[in-house]
Order: C-alpha cells, then structure tokens, then sequence
C-alpha cells in the first residue's frame, strides 16, 4: 500500500539559526509562498528571540501559508515560551508546536546541563503544556545518532504519552550509515502507535544525507525534513526526484510538484545564495526587468490580478474592476504598464475607506547639525492624539511618529516618490507600501510637500489597516 510521505522545509528555520545567510522580514515571508505553493507538506521556522517583530514573523507568516503546516519550536529554558509562541502561531491554518531537546549524554549535559532523568520530566512537562494548547505537537530529539538507543526509546514514549502527535529523530552529528538509520527508524517505527507520525532529519556529514531519508522512508518514516537550498542536511529538490522515481520500490509518494521544483528552488537560491532581492523588496529592480509583470492594452483583467496578486494585493471583485478600469486609462496612453505603475493605480483606486486618522498638523525639525525631530498631531473621532519622535531624516521621523501615536509597528514594504507636475511649485506624489500580517496596503499621497505627501500615503495605508481591522 502506497504511503503519503509528508515533505518538511526547514531552510527558515535554519537561516534563522545562522546556518544560512540572514533572511529578511519579506524574503521569509516570499520564501513561505513559494513552498506552501509548490504542495511543500511543512513549512518550519525558528524559535521566537526577538520578542515582538519574531511575534509579528509568525502571524504574517500563519496568513501567508495556507495549505501546509506551520511549526514553530518553543524555547524549554523559558517558561513562558509556550503560551507566547502559540499566541503567536495560533490564527495558522495549521498550526504546529515543536518541542527539540538534546538526548545524547554530551548534548544533554552541554547543553541543557541536565541529568537524563531531568531531560524525561522536560520532556513530559513541555509536551504535555504544548499539546494543551495546539492539536498538533512534535517532540524532537536532537543528536539521536549518539545517544543510547534504550533512553531515546524511553524519552519517545514519555513524549507520546504526553500527547506528541509527531516524534522526530535527527542524526545532528552525521554518526549514522544508511543501513543504521533503517534499524533505527524502524526500531522507533514499532515502539509507537501508527497513529504517531515519525520524523527523520538526516545530517549531510557523510554526505549520505539523501541515501538516508530513503532508508528511513522504507524503515516506516512519515516525515523527511529537507532544505531547498544548501547541502546541510535531505535536498528537497533530490529528494523529491527519487521519491517519484522509486515510488514503486519505496511503497511512497508525496504532494510535492515535481514539474515546478526546478524553476522554484532556482528562485530560492537566488533569494539566498546571491543575496538578490525579491518582487517585494526592489520595486524599481526586479519587477520592472521582469517580463510578465509588464502589462499592456491587450491584457485582460485575469492578467492584471495576476500581476497584483505577485505585487502581494489581494483585491475584492469591485477594487479589482476599479483598478482594471484605471489601468485600461493609461494603458491606452502609454501602451505598456510597468508594475510599479500598477502599484500606484491600486494604492490610488482601491481599497478606499473612510479615515480612523487625520493629520492635524505636523512639524519637523532637522539640519546637519542636529537630531531630527517630528511633533505630530492627529485626530481620532474627537480624540487628539500629540507626540514627538526622533528619527533619520523628515520623513523616517515623521513615519515613526505614527506608529508611535497609532501604538502599532508596520513593516515598510516599499517607498517611492516622484513629481507629477513641473517648475518650482511642482506636486508631488508618495506611495507608501505596508505589510501587516501578511497582507500588503497601500497608501497614495499628494502635496506640493514631499515630506507632506509622505506623511498622507503612509496615513491611507494606515487607515487601510485599522478599518480592516475594525470590520474583522
């Protein structure tokens, strides 16, 4: 009988734990995307560090992956670790809770500095908390080629008597031959109920990284972690090859599209091999030099939302015939519609909403010999809100001046500005892009001030968000 083997991404999870080049906010989130879409079965990420923006990563990727499942490690040297990382994961479609100790005699006492009974009583007390909490729930146990094979039986079964859903072994040292991890996995295999999925990530020590998640798949694993760039640990793109070559001999098949795993791992080493920005980062760079996100008069509106969804706008039926209709309008005029020019149609037509917040009045102060300043005031309804905020600049000062009076950090997705008349009296035109949870909004600004026209854009991308929000 043919078994569905469950393919896990940890490429995040690694970058975020120095193994990889340093991923950005919005490459983390592209990079989800893009392996959710390819039929990826588990997408991990690293353990909350950095306290709010961490929190803000794993909302915005829990909306952006939504067909695969989303798992996020709890730290076990906090104690309020698991309550804020399932606040954190909770809105998931499907959500994952990992629980990764040590269980080779070096690790435990190096690196937890604990006996192996306290590691069994960790174990169970973690588990238990996380299971409480989150359906599904994966206990790991790090180091597994080198501990003794009798405890890590004994600390797998105190795991699923806790209520582990998943218990995975990694060989972190690469001590294991493939005909080793075939005992092992098999071995594990029969000590837990089938009901348990069992886990393998495979160390590319030997560089018998992918000779090894085969054995195990043929041993009874559920579960192969792999990395969609690099050479670390299983490949994704090898892995998934001989899987649908072998699927006969191995008894085994998975969802992954083997028809884009080529054009969609060459996208990610790009992102981060070569350190090349993505769509999102780079309005100017990347989009405009890419051929299918150049629009012209004959592109149907199918086309256009097309070009807006990879934009990052997920726009209604009416907002997307709004924005059709503007982009036939210039269409008609200049024959060719750049992305970026897109992008300040749907920030200017759609998604209008009535103001949470006006602009009062602003004033800033700055010159090369002093800290920039900006003394805001907005209104909220018939509250006026007033403070003052340093930043780099009129306009970094003035942005964080309304996150300050709002009570709420946005990720700054994109910032442009231009002129849109001429001579010295010239408009001036802002379009500012915010990510938030997720989702991309857009915000249009006009003043005869640039700073002014900043301010504005970023106030309708706000005010986006709130009435969002609010309705939701």
């Amino acid at each position: 009988m043919e078994r569905k083997i469950l393919v896990s991404d940890i490429t995040i999870k690694m970058a975020d734990e120095g193994l990889l080049n340093t991923l950005s906010f919005r490459q983390k989130i592209e990079l989800s995307k893009m392996l959710d879409k390819l039929g990826v079965s588990v997408i991990e990420t690293g353990k909350i560090q950095n306290g709010k923006r961490d929190c803000l990563l794993i909302k915005s990727l829990a909306s952006a992956v939504k067909n695969g499942i989303l798992a996020v490690p709890v730290d076990v040297f906090d104690e309020d670790s698991v309550s804020l990382t399932w606040n954190a994961l909770q809105q998931a479609n499907h959500p994952r809770l990992q629980v990764s100790v040590p269980v080779s005699t070096v690790q435990m006492e190096y690196v937890c500095h604990k006996k192996p009974d306290a590691i069994l009583k960790l174990v169970g007390e973690f588990v238990k908390r996380c299971a409480d909490l989150c359906p599904e729930v994966e206990f790991i146990a790090e180091d597994s080629g080198r501990c003794d094979k009798e405890f890590l039986m004994e600390v797998v079964k105190v795991a699923v008597d806790n209520g582990a859903t998943t218990v995975s072994m990694y060989d972190t040292a690469g001590a294991l031959f493939d005909y080793e991890f075939y005992q092992l996995t098999k071995r594990i295999r029969e000590l837990i109920s089938p009901k348990v999925k069992l886990g393998v990530r495979c160390s590319n020590q030997m560089y018998m990284a992918n000779t090894c998640a085969v054995a195990a798949v043929r041993a009874g694993a559920d579960e192969i972690k792999t990395i969609s760039c690099g050479n670390e640990t299983t490949s994704l793109k090898r892995f998934v090859k001989i899987l649908s070559l072998k699927t006969k001999e191995c008894q085994a098949s998975c969802d992954v599209k083997t028809i884009e795993m080529a054009r969609v791992t060459a996208q990610i080493k790009s992102l981060i091999q070569t350190g090349k920005k993505s769509s999102l980062d780079n309005m100017d760079g990347a989009i405009d030099s890419s051929k299918d996100l150049r629009l012209t008069i004959h592109d149907d509106i199918d086309s256009v939302m097309k070009v807006a969804t990879k934009l990052g706008y997920d726009l209604n039926e009416d907002d997307g015939q709004n924005v059709y209709d503007a982009f036939m309008h210039l269409a008609s005029k200049n024959g060719i519609v750049e992305a970026k020019e897109l992008d300040a149609i749907i920030a200017a037509v759609a998604f209008q909403v009535p103001p949470t917040y006006k602009l009062d009045s602003y004033l800033i102060n700055t010159g090369n010999a002093i800290t920039t300043t900006c003394h805001m005031v907005l209104r909220k309804g018939d509250e006026v809100l007033e403070d003052v905020c340093m930043g780099d600049g009129p306009v970094d000062a003035a942005f964080l001046a309304i996150e300050q009076l709002v009570g709420k950090k946005y990720e700054l997705d994109d910032f442009q500005i231009q002129s849109v008349t001429e001579g010295s009296k010239a408009m001036g035109e802002a379009i500012v892009r915010l990510q938030n949870e997720g989702k991309v909004y857009s915000g249009r600004g006009l003043s005869r001030d640039i700073v002014g026209a900043s301010i504005l854009a970023y106030l309708s991308a706000v005010n986006k968000i709130a009435y969002e929000e609010e309705m939701s």
